[in-house]
């Protein structure tokens, strides 16, 4: 027989995954405790379960009493192979487990600690453990685009190595890996440099003096972020495998029907996956420009559903047709490209206003706009005010009216285009260096963007010309992107920096994390709002996957 505690444990586990699932007489597929022998019961360990031959993994969290269950509805019959995340500890014993046609399957889980915590730390936690102030570390979160930080802070380079490592990464393009560089031609922008001058030479100074791979390296302690607790542990996270391993999924969205649409980051195509059976198409996007860096990253519907692609180094947008999957490219005008001309961003979103798509030429922070009736761009050039000033924007949503926002990602500042005049306006946030990056507009045209270097969220609010800023209370968490949901109470961000995704109540200020199962780089949000409850979609962009997060109240 069962230890009375431990079968009231599963007992309270069970009920709580019954009451979230909507029928506490629902079945389990699969159920069991997690426990360590320092701990014991052990809340928010993330437990994952793949099918053998599956492309789909599915994670529960487990419980204060450190319980975890899978309803049947999640996990079909067969054998399941079972992984674990929890800071500092490993699975011990088996690591599979039949789930029965009938009746339920249990898993006794047993954790024992970790010898190292290296491969565990997320990006965030690197940052979070290296020594000095934050301004002296800032420069390394435009170092997770395309690596970890433990490929850096493990590395056994001196101050000489790192300043040329420092130029040899500012000549690849964003839509780079390791195992697949996609090098920069030589031009205006033929460098990205991070950092330069004495800033370069004091940043190498700085990672030859930290990094675990040098002999002589200070030493410190790894500092960890705590394990889900509470509503943290209330979800269910669903990773769809892709079938291209190098694939780079940056912006996921999903269309009227319930595909999922993704832009490759590093490749010419477009993906659209089933959810209901991770079966996946790539649409191929035409090259207009061999010679550049393959791959696209903003990419938005229409008031059509279609599908809008930025193209970045291809230089040009491109339009897909929802149902049919014709591939329709507009390019930018010869006499307008040079070699660094770069399409980012593509706001189509209300272009049914007045038949305008915007997008921009990134090198020269240049507005365009496409007329959808002749086909042709018109460039009403950079966003500057009347009295000169100009912002420089990454993020380009639209409003209601099609007035085009700028997202000042090198600065402190939002900026708006009016769609007639072509006049733009200017506000600063309160947050100095803010850093606002990418987000969308709500029901009520209020603009909600995310705080890059403010570590938060911001909503500019039209009527009232005022700014509104809510911080993050993880450290490091360094959002991408925003949406808001539900007219404007609940807004939700991921990073690219802690495998978490974040969930505002905006009346509140309370924010919700959610720990992801593995290390996520995360870009673009999208959340689906058609059922019961809001369901969170992201790319896992260095993880050739799709995410899927549920959260169960």
């Amino acid at each position: 027989m069962q230890p009375k505690h431990r079968a009231l444990g599963v007992a309270a586990g069970l009920l709580a995954a019954g009451l979230i699932w909507g029928d506490a007489r629902a079945q389990v597929a699969l159920t069991g405790l997690v426990s360590a022998p320092d701990e014991g019961p052990m809340e928010g360990v993330l437990v994952s379960a793949k099918k053998e031959g599956s492309t789909i993994t599915t994670t529960v969290v487990s419980d204060q009493q450190g319980a975890f269950s899978f309803p049947s509805a999640r996990l079909e019959p067969g054998k399941y192979t079972i992984s674990i995340r929890a800071i500092g500890y490993r699975l011990d014993g088996a690591k599979t487990v039949d789930v029965p046609a009938s009746g339920e399957g249990r898993a006794e889980l047993k954790l024992s600690k970790v010898k190292s915590l290296v491969p565990q730390l997320s990006n965030g936690e690197w940052l979070l453990s290296l020594p000095g102030v934050d301004k002296q570390k800032a420069f390394l979160t435009m170092c997770v685009g395309c690596h970890t930080l433990q490929r850096v802070l493990t590395s056994n380079h001196d101050a000489a190595e790192f300043q040329q490592v420092f130029l040899r990464m500012a000549r690849y393009s964003p839509g780079s890996t390791p195992t697949h560089p996609q090098p920069l031609l030589p031009g205006p922008r033929g460098e990205r440099p991070v950092v330069t001058g004495d800033a370069a030479k004091a940043a190498a100074e700085f990672l030859a003096s930290v990094t675990l791979g040098n002999s002589e390296a200070i030493e410190y302690p790894l500092k960890t972020l705590p394990r889900p607790k509470g509503r943290s542990t209330k979800v269910v996270v669903t990773e769809y495998d892709l079938p291209r391993k190098d694939a780079l999924p940056h912006d996921v969205v999903v269309d009227k029907d319930g595909q999922v649409w993704y832009s490759d980051f590093g490749a010419q195509f477009v993906g659209v996956m089933d959810p209901k059976t991770g079966k996946t198409k790539d649409i191929a996007i035409p090259v207009v420009r061999p010679e550049q860096p393959k791959g696209g990253l903003d990419l938005e519907f229409d008031p059509d559903g279609n599908i809008w692609l930025a193209m970045m180094y291809q230089a040009g947008i491109s339009k897909i047709d929802r149902k049919t999957h014709e591939v329709s490219v507009f390019p930018f005008p010869k006499e307008w490209i040079s070699t660094s001309a770069q399409a980012s961003m593509v706001s189509p979103m209300y272009s049914s206003v007045d038949g305008k798509v915007w997008t921009n030429n990134q090198e020269d922070s240049l507005n365009y706009r496409l007329d959808l009736a002749t086909g042709k761009f018109e460039n009403p050039g950079q966003a500057k005010t009347p009295g000169g000033k100009q912002i420089r924007a990454y993020g380009m949503p639209t409003d209601h009216q099609n007035n085009l926002y700028q997202l000042e990602f090198g600065g402190q500042s939002i900026g708006r285009r009016d769609a007639k005049t072509l006049e733009v306006t200017i506000w600063p946030t309160a947050t100095a260096l803010s850093r606002p990056r990418r987000g969308r507009v709500d029901e009520q045209n209020r603009l909600w963007f995310a705080e890059y270097g403010g570590n938060g969220i911001g909503m500019f609010d039209p009527k009232t010309d005022a700014i509104k800023e809510w911080q993050l209370p993880t450290p490091w968490s360094a959002p991408y992107d925003v949406v808001a949901i539900r007219n404007g109470t609940e807004v939700w961000t991921g990073s690219m920096l802690t495998d978490r995704v974040s969930r505002l109540d905006t009346a509140t200020g309370e924010v919700v994390d959610y720990l992801l199962p593995r290390t996520t780089n995360i870009r673009r949000v999208f959340v689906d709002e058609t059922g019961a409850r809001p369901v969170l979609w992201v790319g896992s962009n260095h993880g050739a996957a799709i995410i899927k997060v549920e959260p169960l109240d």
